[in-house]
């Protein structure tokens, strides 16, 4: 234990092989990256202190200045990528009637593996298309009024899945 160095910040180093030196440019013609040293003939970028923007096309206009200036939270249009709009997956009362034998439990992972609602993190809401004659226990983070309606009619019962 005496004889083994001390191990500190003062002796970390990088892992062997992790670390490159750099491309050495403009150390002469022979080297391949002479004389312009990779940065072509003329031109903005051959300057110094040349940078690359954030947003430059090229020249041509950029897509900030192409699209339409979106100007408050009060048009629709002003918001395009819809931020606040919530995401679920819907299942028709159709469905759940030719996939489910009467008396079933329908849950997000039932409908998952019959072939409905299959995206894994995105809620399931149940709509009333189509009609259904089975008492089924439906269990789905929403429900539509009417179908909500029509599963109770059928003597089934719905159940919230709160995630």
């Amino acid at each position: 234990m005496a004889g083994e160095p001390r191990i500190g910040l003062h002796s970390l180093k990088p892992r062997k092989g992790s670390r490159k030196a750099p491309k050495r440019v403009g150390r002469g013609e022979g080297s391949g990256v002479g004389k312009t040293a990779g940065r072509g003939q003329k031109g903005y970028g051959a300057r110094s202190g040349a940078k690359k923007r954030v947003r430059f096309e090229g020249g041509q206009n950029p897509i900030h200045m192409r699209m339409r200036k979106l100007r408050g939270p009060h048009m629709k249009k002003s918001m395009p990528f819809e931020p606040f709009r919530t995401q679920t997956q819907p299942v028709n009362l159709a469905d759940l009637e030719t996939r489910f034998d009467a008396g079933a439990e329908v849950t997000p992972q039932g409908l998952r593996e019959r072939g409905l609602a299959k995206r894994k993190d995105v809620p399931v809401k149940i709509l009333a298309r189509g009609e259904l004659s089975k008492a089924l226990t439906v269990h789905a983070h929403g429900f539509s009024a009417a179908a909500r309606e029509r599963i109770e009619s059928a003597g089934g019962t719905c159940q919230v899945v709160e995630d």
